[in-house]
């Protein structure tokens, strides 16, 4: 058995199976300039045309880059409509993410006409999560989880086991459903890889936006807090002094370590190289099972810094969920028995994963 995946295809699932719409109800969308290059034209045009195909009431607002103010007419056009579905990285910011009393709000990644026509756009929304709801349960009644990577990431945590529906999870819906719900961080110690870059979480807009790493630095954690950094001295300071810049520009606790989650959506192919713009990699990437993403830098979900684990091990009382950036889907009953309850998810997590811009 195979899937085809079309731009239609994944349209319809974002609008029917994600935000649940009907002709009976109205939807903004608002979409990026494409100039600015994180999102194609294709991607809203064919969005456009599936809802006006469905009967929706329709209207679009384009926006330009996110900034730390709100933007008044999305705001206000906002109030006018059942949905609001973001083709843009305001999406992601918390000033837009509290929708009123019935109104729904929904966050999109597919940022190009590829990911759109692919299993990450196809896969059903609803498949993607009931998988995610079940690793959540695995994670929240877990006693003690470790974090390893091939780099040397090795830090632990032990909690209260419980049920995932003490979990806070994000208040805006997220298409396609790629991320567990974010593990606090609170008893987590030990040390973590940091390559590549630092990059912003997408709440803020500052600059420089990314920072990169000339070599592996390693951050010590003590019960959540950043216990410092070690690795080779000119990158440490870098570093540092990346951690203090955004810190002193927005008044916020520079050595908190929020949270983390990894990703479970295999059907992403991230296709630029990560060094093209490292912001918009590491804000889509984090999809993918081969990361996994803290957010540090103030003490609130997401905070302002992001931390990126390439090929993460998750071991759940010494069993490993994930190894070496592969879900361990087989391994576990409950979530072996998603994927036989939902043929498209087996074929998918049955395939390689997608390129990971690196």
């Amino acid at each position: 058995m195979s899937f085809e995946y079309t731009a239609a295809g994944a349209a319809e699932n974002l609008l029917l199976n994600c935000a649940k719409l009907s002709s009976a109800n109205s939807l903004l969308i608002v979409h990026e300039d494409p100039k600015l290059g994180w999102y194609d034209a294709v991607v809203t045009e064919a969005v456009t045309a599936a809802a006006r195909e469905l009967g929706i009431e329709l209207q679009t607002l384009e926006v330009g880059a996110p900034c730390n103010q709100r933007d008044a007419r999305v705001i206000e056009a906002m109030q006018a409509h059942d949905c609001t579905l973001f083709l843009s990285r305001i999406g992601d910011q918390d000033r837009f993410a509290e929708p009123q009393a019935g109104k729904i709000i929904v966050m999109c990644y597919l940022r190009s006409q590829d990911m759109l026509a692919s299993g990450f756009g196809g896969v059903s929304y609803a498949a993607t999560l009931d998988l995610k709801k079940i690793l959540d349960r695995l994670i929240s009644t877990a006693s003690r989880i470790d974090i390893r990577c091939p780099l040397g990431t090795d830090c632990s945590l032990e909690q209260r086991p419980r049920e995932s529906t003490e979990l806070a999870d994000v208040s805006v819906r997220r298409f396609p459903m790629g991320v567990v719900t974010p593990i606090d961080a609170g008893r987590l110690s030990g040390r973590v890889a940091l390559t590549d870059f630092l990059t912003p979480t997408g709440s803020s807009v500052y600059e420089p936006a990314s920072l990169a790493l000339d070599e592996t630095v390693f951050a010590l954690i003590e019960a959540g807090r950043i216990d410092g950094f070690e690795g080779a001295a000119d990158t440490v300071a870098s570093v540092e002094q990346h951690y203090r810049q955004v810190a002193q520009q927005f008044g916020i606790d520079a050595d908190f370590v929020h949270s983390w989650h990894v990703g479970m959506h295999p059907g992403l192919s991230y296709l630029q190289a990560a060094a093209a713009n490292p912001d918009r990699w590491s804000n889509t990437i984090f999809n993918h099972p081969r990361i996994l993403h803290f957010h540090t830098c103030g003490a609130y979900a997401p905070g302002e810094i992001s931390w990126i684990v390439k090929d993460p091990t998750v071991e759940l009382d010494a069993k490993p969920l994930w190894q070496n950036g592969v879900l361990k889907i087989d391994d576990f009953a409950e979530a072996r028995a998603c994927l036989q309850r939902w043929p498209e998810l087996e074929y998918l997590y049955a395939q390689d994963a997608g390129q990971i811009g690196i």
